[in-house]
């Protein structure tokens, strides 16, 4: 099972990317409401995956990705962004985040970042237990 966890206070509004990630029979998705809930979840029970909105009222996404890193630097991070890839990818530079996601995500997003998750994890489809390696 891949565990991800959805760090965001505006879920339905990623309705369509929920969707498309617990479509996956071997995706557990769980959820915190603000930095500081994704904190302690990183620290109890530490996902495969953790996607950061970027609309939290206690963090900006990227500095929570540095702080999540200081938690547990083997959480692979995926951050809902408005920033064009360009300037996503110049703000982002050095934190090894796994996949930038538009502001308003959908359901082949989330295909591409399962795809991309497995990937990183060395698994297929239906394929192995998780390991857990470094990004």
């Amino acid at each position: 099972m891949l565990r991800i966890l959805l760090v965001s206070a505006r879920p339905q509004t990623l309705l369509p990317l929920v969707e498309g990630l617990t479509a996956d029979g071997e995706v557990t998705l769980e959820a915190a409401g603000s930095g500081a809930d994704a904190l302690q979840a990183i620290r109890t029970n530490p996902p495969h995956l953790a996607i950061i909105d970027c609309d939290l009222s206690d963090h900006e996404p990227l500095p929570l990705v540095q702080e999540l890193l200081t938690v547990n630097a083997m959480v692979n991070t995926a951050v809902v962004s408005p920033l064009s890839d360009a300037e996503f990818h110049e703000a982002s530079e050095g934190l090894g985040i796994l996949a930038h996601l538009p502001a308003q995500p959908g359901r082949s997003d989330a295909l591409e970042l399962l795809r991309k998750l497995r990937q990183i994890l060395g698994l297929s489809p239906g394929g192995d237990h998780p390991e857990r390696r470094p990004h």
